[in-house]
């Protein structure tokens, strides 16, 4: 992470399928969103208690993007790092709008409830299927390019 970055650990679970897409340059990227509800054990009830749930969306990119949609569902609880961004755009009628996000830099299910099986990806050979030349063509983005810091090959709406 570069400076002045805002590094963050989310623990939650995932509110839908992660959503896989590619950019027009061929650049793999998922969406998805984390709940993560706190819990406090009530002395006086004897029973656990819900505080207000967080809802943070987030987008991981390349392999990891690809990896997401192919290992994690709906319902599965995290653990999720990476950088909170804001991101600012205006609408139609001309109002200025943000909204927080996580721009996600390492994934996994958490194994507090569960257990997991983890299989390492092929990085040469018999990667997953995806159009022919598409990762041959796609360059990096330039750092900080692009929509409101998003790679430059991102994407170009806002991100929810």
């Amino acid at each position: 992470m570069s400076v002045g970055e805002t590094p963050i650990t989310v623990v939650g679970n995932l509110t839908d399928d992660p959503e896989l897409r590619f950019t027009p340059a061929g650049v793999a990227m998922a969406r998805f969103t984390i709940a993560s509800t706190p819990r406090a054990y009530d002395k006086t009830s004897g029973q656990w208690k819900d505080g207000t749930a967080l809802f943070l969306r987030a987008t991981a990119w390349r392999e990891i993007a690809e990896h997401t949609a192919e290992s994690l569902t709906k319902g599965m609880r995290v653990i999720v790092t990476g950088r909170l961004v804001q991101h600012n755009w205006q609408t139609d009628q001309g109002e200025n709008r943000s909204m927080l996000g996580l721009d996600v830099e390492d994934i996994g299910p958490s194994l507090r409830f569960a257990t997991a099986t983890v299989t390492k990806a092929q990085r040469t050979g018999n990667a997953p299927a995806r159009p022919a030349d598409q990762w041959s063509t796609a360059t990096p983005p330039a750092p900080g390019g692009g929509w409101n810091g998003t790679p430059a090959d991102g994407p170009t709406e806002p991100p929810f």
